[in-house]
């Protein structure tokens, strides 16, 4: 396996210090269109490690790499804007694909708090069948959220359901960053884009239908001393993933944002630096949003100044294997304290980071195999989870019947 790993940012840097304690691959190319990023992101590294320069916005510059390094696998870490040319490039040149946010969605123009217009993916999947004929396989959604939550999803069908009422994945952090006012510990960029697009919801009997941003507040109790949070609806890629592949009356997801952080997010919103569209300042041509983005700090930069938990999962309710009423919360917790004296990354981009290294190493040994475009839950769960164990980060299991989180 020879890896293309575009995007030497807080996750792609994580993912590499996580493959780089692996030996299923053979070369992992580190590129970023900082070429001191890429650099630093490999230093000290072996020389599996290659540091390179690409421009993600250019299909044919990815094309191009992956010809120049032999490349069977591109793993997309940088933000969604870059998906499209990025997973283009890959299939151009006959690489299989894997990233860990999807292809950007639009609002529908009339009626965008009730009707979805281009959902998140809508374009991925458009292609298909481009990929299912070239025998390539486009692994999308394969982050922590997309990605751990949608095996845990499809765990949870296959192990412990007859039949499902609802798959809210729900998202939730005790974490403070000292020192600072407003210090998101993931990209700006990203997270207004999830949070101030139009939330999906998926009904059985109604299809995707949206809602409005941070609406249907309610408390989650997070386990492993996180406690309870209030979580908002949120726009986000599992609910159009997970009913593709398991069957559940209704799918929704919900973040743990709090209050002052939504508070500055309709702020942005209502001062307009929230668009992606270019405005003229001194002579110069900048997006709003990409001025927010550098002005604050790089969340990779962070850990150092981050205390608490953070915890990613997927609550599941419905009728059990033995018939009877069942409700289980499946979940991930990684402690910033650890992550930063195992690792030296901080919790929220080391969480998203080891889900794809898990799932390169599953591709690898043939354990995960498919063609076309597929979600984590359209491949079985129990290899992703058991060798996710076996990389140190166990997952864990709170049964309403039995009340407390079993980690396994």
């Amino acid at each position: 396996m020879r890896i293309l790993l575009v995007g030497a940012g807080g996750v792609g840097s994580a993912a590499v210090a996580i493959a780089a304690r692996r030996s299923f691959f053979e070369t992992m190319v580190v590129a970023d269109y900082d070429p001191d990023r890429a650099r630093r992101a490999v230093a000290g590294l072996d020389d599996r490690f290659v540091p390179a320069t690409v421009d993600a916005s250019s299909a044919d510059a990815v094309t191009a790499l992956c010809r120049e390094h032999r490349i069977t696998h591109v793993l997309n870490a940088v933000d969604p804007r870059f998906v499209m040319p990025i997973f283009s490039g890959a299939l151009a040149a006959g690489a299989d694909y894997l990233d860990m946010a999807m292809s950007l969605s639009r609002p529908d123009p009339e009626d965008p708090h009730g009707r979805c217009g281009v959902k998140l993916g809508d374009e991925q999947f458009a292609a298909e069948p481009a990929w299912a004929d070239s025998g390539r396989l486009a692994l999308v959604g394969i982050g922590v959220e997309p990605g751990l939550s949608d095996v845990f999803a499809r765990y949870a069908a296959d192990e412990l359901f007859a039949s499902i009422d609802e798959i809210g994945v729900r998202d939730g952090a005790n974490l403070v960053v000292d020192g600072y006012e407003f210090a998101p510990s993931f990209s700006i960029w990203t997270t207004i884009e999830e949070c101030l697009n139009p939330p999906v919801i998926w009904e059985a009997d109604r299809g995707w239908f949206t809602t409005a941003p941070f609406s249907e507040p309610e408390v989650f109790d997070f386990p492993e001393g996180i406690g309870p949070v209030e979580c908002v609806n949120v726009e986000h890629e599992e609910v159009l993933l997970i009913p593709r592949w398991v069957p559940a009356k209704r799918v929704t997801f919900k973040y743990g944002l709090g209050n002052e952080f939504i508070e500055v997010l309709k702020t942005l919103h209502k001062l307009g630096l929230d668009s992606t569209r270019p405005v003229s300042v001194g002579g110069a041509s900048v997006s709003p949003r990409d001025v927010v983005a550098a002005c604050l700090p790089d969340p990779a930069t962070l850990g150092d100044r981050m205390r608490g938990k953070t915890c990613a999962g997927t609550w599941v309710t419905g009728t059990g294997k033995d018939g009877s009423p069942r409700e289980v919360y499946l979940y991930h917790v990684v402690d910033n304290e650890w992550s930063m004296a195992e690792y030296g990354h901080q919790a929220v981009v080391w969480q998203t980071a080891i889900n794809p290294v898990v799932a390169l190493e599953l591709l690898a040994s043939g354990q995960w195999s498919g063609t076309g475009v597929l979600g984590p839950e359209a491949l079985p769960p129990k290899p992703f989870l058991d060798l996710l164990t076996a990389y140190g980060s166990p997952w864990g299991l709170r049964d309403s019947v039995g009340g407390g989180g079993v980690r396994r």
